[in-house]
């Protein structure tokens, strides 16, 4: 099980148990309100720390995050666990933010789905990522599509992916 300790730069995750034969990391097997609240804290974390995203959200969220943040595991419980408890509307909330371009779904992706690689096991993580691109598609379609409009290739696992956090 991963611990850690979110501060006002992100969120630093514990120390974790070697395991004797291959990976070396020890990875979630499982979806619960534990892993997702990892996984959105760390995600979060590097949001805040990257150049371009961390500018936007931390603009947009200034003195806010302690508020933002349970939205956010509430949203991906609801997605990820289909428990129903996120009853927001993500599509009106990402058209307000003007400054928003094509480019930063991918970008949002790009630091997305290393942490989930790191946070879960791997046909986990392939789940978790194919929600998360689906999400990206379907917020990018409605930011930046028009009639026959189809998402760039770099909101699609299909394509090779750097990312880092």
């Amino acid at each position: 099980m991963q611990t850690g300790k979110f501060s006002g730069r992100g969120y630093k995750l514990g120390r974790r148990p070697m395991i004797d034969k291959g990976d070396r990391l020890q990875r979630y097997e499982h979806v619960d309100e534990q892993s997702i609240h990892v996984m959105v804290q760390t995600f979060y974390g590097c949001v805040r720390a990257h150049p371009r995203l961390g500018e936007i959200f931390n603009r947009r969220l200034d003195g806010k995050w302690d508020e933002h943040l349970p939205k956010m595991e509430t949203f991906w419980q609801s997605v990820l666990m289909k428990n129903g408890a996120y009853k927001g509307k993500p599509v009106p909330a990402h058209l307000k933010q003007k400054e928003l371009v094509s480019a930063d779904y991918a970008l949002w992706l790009g630091v997305f789905r290393p942490v989930v690689r790191e946070l879960f096991v791997p046909d986990i993580a392939d789940e978790i990522i194919a929600v998360a691109e689906r999400i990206a598609q379907s917020l990018w379609l409605a930011t930046f599509g028009v009639a026959g409009a189809v998402p760039p290739p770099e909101l699609n696992s299909k394509q090779d992916w750097i990312g880092t956090c």
